[in-house]
């Protein structure tokens, strides 16, 4: 079966010599990339209200690299955040921050669902401070529910998210590709990624179809869900709690001993 590794390129190589290591072909196509917004005005009153926050979130390793080379730029140091709680999306966020000297709380489940259930966050007294650093577009709907809790919320947008240019120009080679697959798997870890494939094959539906999707969190899965309910196609769709390579190949091989 061919899998296709749909992350960042800087965080694919991992997992994909690991697919090749099982004897699995792949197809590195990241369909997201992360672009530094520029140090701007709005990011500098943001940086000055930092050390009076409670809590900072971290949604990636770009996020902690924009975000500590900014924190820089603000000439705030790290002894001014001592007393901030920090919380990291997943493993390999915190493993960033860990460079840092810092120790940041993972969610068993890596997504907004998961964070949320955080007893840092649970703890929390309204009117209470939490910064996000995050891209254009990521963990809206983890800060909508923060705020309808009454908790003051800092938005550090820190960098956007497009689909590579690289991966623009393999269109017409991964639609040639796919058109001879049975079947593919692929990771989807974000709605962005989701969305960003669904422009790419717009015009293959067909295509789609034949994909089997592990998809990150419940939120995800219900939106790749609308999408095949909405459209009436017919696709194999797989939850995972984590991107850890040990639990993609668990459910590779699943699939393959479904075909």
């Amino acid at each position: 079966m061919l899998f296709i590794n749909t992350r960042p390129s800087n965080r694919a190589e991992k997992l994909s010599h690991a697919l090749r290591m099982a004897h699995i072909e792949v197809l590195d196509l990241p369909l997201l990339e992360l672009i530094a917004r520029p140090w701007s005005e709005p990011l500098i009153e943001l940086y000055q209200q930092l050390p009076a926050t409670h809590v900072i979130v971290v949604v990636s390793p770009t996020a902690v690299e924009i975000g500590m080379a900014y924190l820089d730029q603000a000439s705030i140091t790290l002894d001014q955040l001592q007393h901030i709680q920090w919380i990291a999306v997943g493993e390999t966020t915190a493993q960033a921050l860990a460079q840092y000297g810092i120790t940041a709380t993972v969610p068993l489940v890596e997504t907004s669902e998961g964070m949320l259930q955080l007893p840092v966050l649970q703890n929390l007294n309204p009117n209470q401070g939490i910064a996000f650093w995050r891209g254009e577009g990521g963990r809206q709907f983890m800060m909508e529910q923060l705020k309808q809790q009454g908790m003051q919320i800092l938005n550090f947008i820190l960098y956007e998210r497009r689909c590579p240019l690289f991966t623009l120009q393999k269109r017409p080679e991964i639609s040639v590709l796919l058109e001879k697959q049975s079947q593919y798997a692929m990771v989807v870890s974000s709605e962005a990624s989701w969305l960003n494939w669904l422009e790419l094959m717009q015009a293959y539906p067909h295509i789609i179809a034949k994909g089997d999707y592990f998809v990150l969190g419940e939120r995800l899965y219900q939106v790749v869900s609308d999408y095949k309910k909405n459209h009436a196609t017919c696709f194999n769709i797989t939850r995972l709690s984590d991107l850890k390579t040990d639990s993609i190949l668990q459910q590779i091989a699943a699939v393959q001993g479904n075909t």
